[in-house]
C-alpha cells in the first residue's frame, strides 16, 4: 500500500491549467483566493489548490496577505498555495497591483484550455509561466490540506525532475492543435503535485509534526500503511503495535507526538472518508458502506458518522454534506 497514492486517490484529485502567460517588465498579477472563483473552473471540488510554474525568465511569488515571505523562482521552479489563498506574482519584490478580475476565470466551452495571456509591460526581461489549479474533496477527512504550509515552493535544482519542461512540451503540443493537450497538461498538474509532496516530505526536519512529518517517519510509515491497506481489520492498539514490530507504549506515543492523533482517532477519521465515498453509490446501502469501513452494527456507524461528519450518513447521501468548506481541518475529536 503507497499511502500518499491511496489519499490522493480517496481525496480524487484533478488538475488544470487555466493560463499561459508572457509578461514583460515591469509587471505584477494579483490571483484572488481559490474560494472566490471556486464555482467559476471547478465547480464540483470542495477545495482548490493553486499552482505556478515558471518556464523561462524568473519572478517573485508572495501571499497577498504578505504572511509569508517573497521567494524568488527561476525557470523550472514551482509555487504551490495550498490553502488557495490570495497570492501575488511580480518582477519585483514586494509590488503590488489589482487584484486579477474575477471575470477572467471561467471554463471555457468553445475553446481550449490554456488561456494565453500577454501582461505587463515593454521591457526587454521577460517571464513565462503557467497558472493552473488542482481540485480535491476536503470532507469528511483530508489529512493532506492541514499538513501543507500555506506556501510551498520547490525549485528546479532541488529535484522537481524537469516537470517544466514537460508543461512547455505539452503547451507547444496545444499550439500544433493536437488532440488530448488540455489532458495532458491537466494529468501533468497532479504529477507535478506529487512531486512537490515527496519533496516536501524528505525535505521536513526530524521535528516535524502532522500527517506528511508521520509518512515520512520509517515506523509510523508502516503503521499508517497498515492501517491504510486494512482499513476494516478490528484494530486495537495492541494488533497494531505487533504488525508493525513496535512495542504498544512506543506505538502510542510516537505516534499521538508525531501525527497530532491517536492510531485509533486516525482510523476512525478514515474510515469515515472511506465510508462518505461508499455512499456516493446508489447502490451501496448504509449497511454495507458501515461493513466495508469495519463496522458490524449500523447504529454504531450511524452514530460514529454523524459525530464525526456533522450529518447522518443518509443526509449525507442525500447532499447534506454540501455545505460551507472554505475551513479545512482535521475534523473533531475522538470517535
Amino acid at each position: 500500500m503507497d499511502v500518499l497514492s491511496d489519499v490522493l486517490s480517496a481525496v480524487r484529485l484533478t488538475g488544470a491549467i487555466y493560463f499561459d502567460i508572457d509578461a514583460g517588465n515591469p509587471w505584477v498579477g494579483e490571483s484572488p483566493g481559490t474560494a472566490a472563483i471556486a464555482a467559476a473552473i471547478m465547480p464540483t471540488a470542495e477545495h482548490i489548490i493553486s499552482f505556478h510554474i515558471v518556464l523561462a525568465g524568473g519572478c517573485w511569488a508572495a501571499m497577498a496577505d504578505g504572511s509569508v515571505p517573497p521567494v524568488w523562482l527561476d525557470a523550472g521552479d514551482v509555487v504551490v498555495f495550498p490553502s488557495g489563498a490570495p497570492n501575488v506574482l511580480s518582477s519585483a519584490r514586494g509590488a503590488r497591483g489589482r487584484p486579477n478580475p474575477l471575470s477572467m476565470y471561467y471554463r471555457p466551452v468553445d475553446e481550449h484550455l490554456p488561456f494565453e495571456v500577454i501582461h505587463g509591460g515593454d521591457g526587454p526581461d521577460r517571464t513565462r509561466f503557467v497558472c493552473g489549479f488542482l481540485g480535491c474533496d476536503s470532507r469528511p477527512f483530508n489529512p493532506l490540506l492541514s499538513a501543507l504550509p500555506p506556501l510551498l515552493c520547490i525549485p528546479q535544482s532541488a529535484g522537481a525532475l524537469g516537470i517544466s519542461d514537460l508543461f512547455a512540451m505539452a503547451l507547444a503540443e496545444g499550439k500544433g492543435a493536437r488532440a488530448g493537450s488540455e489532458t495532458v497538461l491537466a494529468k501533468l498538474s497532479e504529477l507535478m503535485f506529487v512531486e512537490v509532496l515527496r519533496r516536501h516530505i524528505e525535505d521536513l526536519p526530524e521535528d516535524a509534526r502532522g500527517w506528511l512529518a508521520g509518512l515520512g517517519d520509517s515506523h509510523l510509515g508502516e503503521v499508517l500503511r497498515l492501517l491504510h491497506s486494512r482499513p476494516a481489520e478490528a484494530w486495537t492498539i495492541d494488533s497494531l503495535a505487533r504488525a508493525a514490530g513496535m512495542s504498544r507504549s512506543v506505538l502510542a506515543s510516537r505516534f499521538s507526538a508525531k501525527m497530532e492523533v491517536s492510531p485509533m482517532q486516525y482510523l476512525a477519521r478514515w474510515r469515515m472518508h472511506l465510508a462518505a465515498r461508499r455512499l456516493e453509490d446508489p447502490h451501496v446501502s448504509i449497511g454495507q458502506a458501515a461493513a466495508d469501513v469495519g463496522y458490524e452494527s449500523e447504529a454504531a456507524f450511524n452514530r460514529a458518522f454523524k459525530k464525526f461528519v456533522g450529518v447522518p450518513p443518509g443526509a449525507w447521501r442525500r447532499g447534506g454534506h454540501r455545505r460551507d468548506t472554505s475551513t479545512v481541518d482535521a475534523g473533531p475529536g475522538p470517535i
